[in-house]
C-alpha cells in the first residue's frame, strides 16, 4: 500500500500496527460475513519529495501500479479533460521532477528510473469512476513527463500498459461506526472495512508485464470495458449525487434514508428511468432498465451506512464526470432535460451552505469557498451558477438547459426543494402518460 498526503500518515501506523491485515465486513441485509484480508504486505514510507515511494515502484519486480486517487485528483481542465498544466503542483513536479508533490509526479520519476536503468515497462491501473479512466491515466503521465522530459514521454506512451476498468462496489468510508461493528463481534481493527453485498471488476485485458490469473476469482475480462463503465457512471454514479444533494439539503444522513424518502426516491428514478437510460446501452446481461432496478435495491440496503456527505463531496468532479456528458447527450439528440436541470439546481441549492431547516452544511468541496461564493449570488440570478462555476463549458450556451436551470431554482428557492420535485415528477408524468396514449392510438 502507499500514499502520498499528511493524513495516509496516520492511516500507515494503524495498517502496520496489525501486519497490514484488515476486517472485511459484507453487509447483507439478511446478515453479514467477516473475513481478514491479507493481501496488503507492507505500507510504503511517506517521506518528503515521496523518494520511498519512488524507489518501490522503479523496483524491477513491480509489475502493476495501481491507483485510486478520486475522481477530481486527475488535474484536468474541466472543459477538455486534459492535464491542467497551470496547477501549481504540475508545475511544481515538472520543474522538480525528481522531488514530486503528487503521486503521478512520483510515477513518473519511478518510470524515468525504469527507463534508464533497463528495468522494463509496468502497467498503470487506475481504479477510479472515470470514463476511460486508464486513457486519462496515460495522458495525465504522459502530458506531464512531457513537461520535464520528452524522450520518456515517447518512452511511456509506446511502452506502458493503462488499462480502462471498472469497479462497482459501495465501500462506505470507515469511522467509529464500522470501527463499533467489528469490535461487537470481538475483533480487534482499527481501519475496518465493510461493503455491501454486490461487486463487480470488469478490466481491459492490457498488461504489458503479465497479471494475476484475476478471471478466476469472478474479475471480468474484456475488450470493451467503456459500455460497463458508461452504465455504471452515468446511472450509478450519478444517481448518488441526486440522492445526496437533497438529502443533504434535507438533513438526511445516509443514502438509505434519502431511498426511504419519497420525493427524493421519486426524483431519483423518474430522472434515472426517463433522462438517463435512454442514453446508456445495454451490457451483456444487463439492461439499463434493469441496471437501475439492481442499484434501486442496493442504496436501499440499510446495512449500508454510506452518508450523504461523503457521497456529495467533491461535487464539482462528480457532476462534471457523471452527470454532464449525459445531459450534453440529450441537448444534442433533443431529448428530455427538465430533471437533470432540476439535479444541477440542487447541487448549485447545496453549496449556499444551508439547509432548509437553517443548519449549515460544513465545506464539503475542495473549492467549497468558491462554489458557495457563487451559489450565494445565484440565488437572485441562477446562471450565474452555470456561466462562473467553470463546470458546464458549452452547457452552459444552451438556451433551453440555462432556462429550465433557472426556473428550477428559482422554485427551490421559492417554494423548497420538496415541491419542486413534487412539481417536476407530476409533470414528467403526466407527459410520459400523454406520449403512453399517442404511442397506443
Amino acid at each position: 500500500g502507499a500514499g502520498i498526503m499528511e493524513f495516509d500518515k496516520e492511516q500507515r501506523q494503524k495498517l502496520l500496527s496489525q501486519d497490514c491485515l484488515t476486517t472485511l465486513v459484507e453487509l447483507d441485509p439478511d446478515g453479514q460475513s467477516v473475513e481478514v484480508i491479507g493481501s496488503m504486505i507492507d505500507y510504503v514510507e511517506i517521506s518528503d519529495g515521496n523518494s520511498a515511494l519512488i524507489k518501490t515502484m522503479s523496483d524491477a519486480d513491480i509489475k502493476i501500479i495501481s491507483l485510486t486517487v478520486t475522481e477530481g485528483g486527475y488535474f484536468q481542465d474541466p472543459n477538455s479533460s486534459a492535464l491542467d498544466h497551470t496547477h501549481p503542483d504540475i508545475q511544481f513536479d515538472a520543474a522538480n521532477a525528481q522531488t514530486p508533490k503528487t503521486v503521478f509526479g512520483a510515477i513518473v520519476e519511478a518510470l524515468r528510473l525504469r527507463y534508464i536503468q533497463g528495468r522494463g515497462p509496468v502497467t498503470l491501473q487506475s481504479c477510479d469512476n472515470l470514463q476511460g479512466n486508464g486513457t486519462i491515466l496515460r495522458k495525465t503521465l504522459v502530458s506531464l513527463a512531457k513537461m520535464s522530459d520528452p524522450k520518456l514521454a515517447v518512452w511511456i506512451d509506446e511502452n506502458c500498459t493503462f488499462p480502462n476498468s471498472m469497479v462497482d462496489c459501495i465501500v462506505p468510508a470507515t469511522g467509529q461506526t464500522e470501527i463499533d461493528l467489528v469490535t461487537s463481534l470481538g475483533i480487534k481493527d482499527a481501519v475496518p472495512v465493510t461493503h455491501e453485498n454486490f461487486r463487480q471488476w470488469v478490466i481491459e485485458d492490457d498488461f504489458c508485464a503479465g497479471r494475476p490469473e484475476w478471471e478466476k476469482v469472478g474479475v471480468t475480462l474484456s475488450d470493451d470495458v467503456h459500455a460497463f463503465e458508461t452504465m455504471k457512471i452515468c446511472l450509478l454514479n450519478a444517481g448518488h449525487q441526486i440522492l445526496a444533494n437533497a438529502g443533504e439539503i434535507l438533513g438526511l444522513y445516509t443514502i438509505d434514508e434519502c431511498m426511504a424518502h419519497d420525493e427524493i426516491f421519486s426524483l431519483f428514478d423518474t430522472v434515472q428511468r426517463e433522462e438517463i437510460a435512454p442514453h446508456v446501452d445495454e451490457v451483456p446481461g444487463m439492461t439499463p432498465e434493469q441496471y437501475v432496478q439492481l442499484i434501486s435495491k442496493r442504496f436501499a440496503n440499510p446495512k449500508i451506512k454510506d452518508t450523504v456527505r461523503r457521497v456529495a463531496f467533491d461535487g464539482g468532479a462528480r457532476h462534471s464526470g457523471f452527470l454532464h456528458p449525459t445531459i450534453r447527450k440529450a441537448i444534442a439528440n433533443g431529448c428530455k432535460i427538465e430533471g437533470l436541470a432540476l439535479v444541477e439546481a440542487l447541487w448549485a441549492r447545496m453549496c449556499e451552505g444551508t439547509r432548509e431547516d437553517g443548519s449549515v452544511i460544513e465545506p464539503n468541496d475542495p473549492s467549497w469557498t468558491f462554489y458557495q461564493q457563487i451559489a450565494k449570488r445565484a440565488k437572485k440570478a441562477p446562471t450565474l451558477w452555470l456561466d462562473e462555476t467553470h463546470a458546464y463549458g458549452d452547457i452552459a450556451k444552451d438556451e433551453a438547459f440555462r432556462d429550465m436551470f433557472t426556473r428550477q431554482l428559482e422554485h427551490i428557492w421559492r417554494d423548497g426543494v420538496e415541491p419542486a420535485i413534487v412539481n417536476y415528477c407530476a409533470n414528467s408524468n403526466q407527459l410520459h402518460s400523454a406520449s403512453s396514449k399517442v404511442a397506443k392510438g
